[in-house]
């Protein structure tokens, strides 16, 4: 403390040479260089002795202190703002990738539905032609039997008729015999 006062009152001695340069003498109350110097030597003694140069010293530690507190929080809040960044850019590129994984198995899925919807309209379009040739088949099968039976109907009749006016009742009964003994054979 003693050295800064002694520092202070070299500094102001040096600055006081122009001063110097005054007529008449220096040391006297009538100079008023002197008077203002002598005045600024004893301001700044009382500033020393009421320590305000160690006051204004604390002041401005505390200041810097207080300074350096903000910037080592905001420092603090920064480098927890660029986690929070960092994190949150982090769940948005898994959300992100998650989206992207829905948005291909839609498609996927949307692709197995059409193909599995192409398949069994094939096979219902097989089965529905199937059915129709199953049933022009049966149709055809049941048109040759109505013909049959028609063309056996006619055979028939026909033959009853030539039957009718070629046979006799002696030839009749034995073709009924001869049948009936057929019928026989046949079914034992």
């Amino acid at each position: 403390m003693i050295k800064h006062s002694m520092t202070y009152a070299v500094a102001l001695t040096v600055c006081a040479g122009p001063a110097m340069a005054a007529k008449g003498p220096f040391l006297s109350l009538a100079n008023t260089d002197f008077v203002v110097l002598v005045s600024f030597l004893l301001f700044i003694a009382v500033l020393i002795y009421f320590k305000v140069p160690s006051m204004l010293t604390k002041i401005l530690d505390d200041r810097s202190a207080g300074i350096q507190s903000e910037l080592d929080d905001a420092r603090a809040l920064r480098e927890e703002a660029q986690t929070l960044l960092a994190s949150y850019e982090r769940r948005q590129k898994e959300v992100q990738d998650q989206s992207d994984r829905i948005v291909a198995q839609a498609k996927a899925d949307a692709e197995a539905a059409a193909a599995q919807a192409r398949d069994d309209l094939a096979k219902s379009i097989e089965r529905r032609v199937s059915t129709a040739e199953d049933q022009i088949a049966s149709a055809q099968a049941s048109a040759v039997k109505d013909v049959r039976d028609m063309a056996a109907g006619i055979a028939i009749q026909a033959a009853r008729e030539v039957i009718a006016k070629q046979m006799t009742a002696a030839e009749g009964n034995k073709l009924i015999d001869a049948a009936i003994a057929e019928v026989d054979i046949k079914l034992h």
